[in-house]
């Protein structure tokens, strides 16, 4: 009997959340600032890595599938399931970046 799909887990471990951020006033404000930015950028860039894994485990399972290496072939779907919906979700977090930085780029001072 083939193993239940655990989707959300997949996901969740692909992606971290990033929390918001309360206002930092004094004269230390610029180095809290950018060291909170700078943690919240690494979580993505450590996001980044894990999609990476998933589309290299992915890649690794086809190359099982095609040469007859891989006992179950529904370990590659899982994998090719899990790598597409981490990439797609990447894309819409990368185009919502993106439309933010767009309209802030719009207001005038």
């Amino acid at each position: 009997m083939p193993t239940p799909i655990a989707p959300v887990g997949a996901v969740a471990s692909a992606v971290t959340a990033v929390a918001p951020t309360a206002a930092v006033t004094g004269p230390g404000a610029t180095q809290a600032a950018s060291a909170v930015s700078g943690a919240q950028f690494s979580s993505v860039l450590g996001s980044i890595d894990s999609l990476q894994a998933l589309q290299s485990r992915s890649s690794d399972l086809a190359v099982q599938a095609v040469t007859g290496d891989l006992e179950n072939v529904h370990d590659y779907t899982i994998a090719a399931a899990e790598s597409s919906l981490a990439l797609e979700l990447t894309a819409a977090v990368r185009n919502k970046a993106v439309d933010a930085f767009t309209e802030i780029m719009r207001m005038q001072a």
